[in-house]
């Protein structure tokens, strides 16, 4: 049962775990805090918050920690709207100039999020699995250098710089474009690698350096799917004290590089997930927590985007969840489709 006591010093232990990263002891609360009750009340709330689930013994301390669940709990039934308005006013900015396109603008913008809270977000972007190729283009800039991009129905880009000497002509790359625009086109991203394989014996049968011109395109479809997950500040999340063991941090460098995990994470798939506001999600794994919230555009900008905030499950909750909400609400003010709405 969770008295109002009970509740008190919970909600005062997750405070000091998240400023501190350091295990709450029963002095600490009371010197710190001014708890108006003894050290054994304390000692006796803490021990059946322990039963309950929501705070847990370290084995380097006596002191106790806020489990996942406890965390869950709070960001369910304690978390408040607290808003940093500075923070706000930065993002303001960078969503109102209307001349940046929303991924710049999101890329920017998630950016300054990571440098102003000291935690590590993310864009996810378009599924490589509802993306089609819809169109190769070449260029020649000059002589001796030309650009190929390819583009999908998104949509959503990526260039490649070709140098053209004695093993490629520009001729050798208007062949092979046109090649793959005529097999390629209106295929799915995930099935492009595998069409690509009845295109190399005829690019085999007319281009000397075939092997280095089928890689190159090959990468630069490969790079789609490695685009969907858009990270700043990791080092803020690889310097918090969770991650000093060398163990944990090699788990940790592995999940980042993930993104079939991210973008299960984005859609709200886990044992531990919980919609912490209408419009966005909190997901832990193991000793971190992920807002997330989706971004609904205008159809014309292609497939909604997904916004993350990653940080240790200390993360202050309230500040986080309200920031998330609030590059929604910017974004698809600036960006949305004001008639679907």
């Amino acid at each position: 049962m969770l008295t109002q006591r009970r509740i008190e010093i919970f909600k005062t232990i997750v405070r000091e775990f998240i400023e501190t990263a350091e295990p709450v002891g029963s002095k600490t609360l009371i010197d710190k805090y001014k708890l108006n009750y003894s050290s054994a009340t304390v000692r006796n709330e803490m021990s059946e918050l322990e039963k309950l689930g929501l705070i847990e013994k370290t084995h380097a301390s006596s002191g106790r920690v806020p489990s996942v669940q406890g965390y869950r709990f709070y960001a369910e039934h304690l978390m408040e709207d607290r808003h940093d308005e500075s923070v706000e006013k930065a993002l303001v900015t960078v969503f109102n100039d209307r001349e940046k396109n929303i991924d710049d603008a999101l890329k920017q913008g998630m950016d300054l999020l990571a440098q102003m809270t000291n935690l590590t977000t993310a864009v996810l972007g378009p599924d490589a699995n509802n993306q089609h190729l819809k169109e190769i283009v070449l260029s020649k800039i000059d002589d001796k250098r030309a650009i190929v991009l390819f583009e999908t129905d998104q949509p959503h880009s990526e260039s490649r710089l070709f140098h053209l000497n004695g093993d490629l002509s520009f001729e050798d790359l208007e062949f092979t474009v046109k090649l793959f625009n005529e097999r390629l086109n209106g295929t799915t991203l995930t099935e492009i690698i595998p069409k690509m394989e009845a295109i190399r014996p005829i690019l085999a049968e007319t281009i000397k350096s075939y092997e280095k011109l089928f890689e190159a395109f090959a990468n630069t479809i490969i790079r789609f799917y490695n685009d969907n997950v858009v990270f700043s500040g990791q080092s803020n999340l690889l310097n918090q004290p969770e991650f000093a063991d060398i163990d944990k941090l090699k788990e940790l460098v592995a999940m980042m590089e993930n993104s079939t995990l991210w973008r299960e994470v984005s859609l709200g798939k886990g044992d531990m997930m919980l919609q912490t506001s209408k419009h966005s999600h909190t997901v832990w794994i193991d000793e971190l927590a992920v807002v997330s919230s989706q971004i609904s555009v205008n159809e014309n900008l292609g497939e909604a985007r997904q916004v993350m905030v990653v940080g240790p499950s200390r993360m202050e909750y309230d500040k986080v969840v309200s920031l998330i909400e609030y590059v929604r609400e910017m974004v698809e003010e600036v960006y949305g489709d004001e008639e679907g709405e």
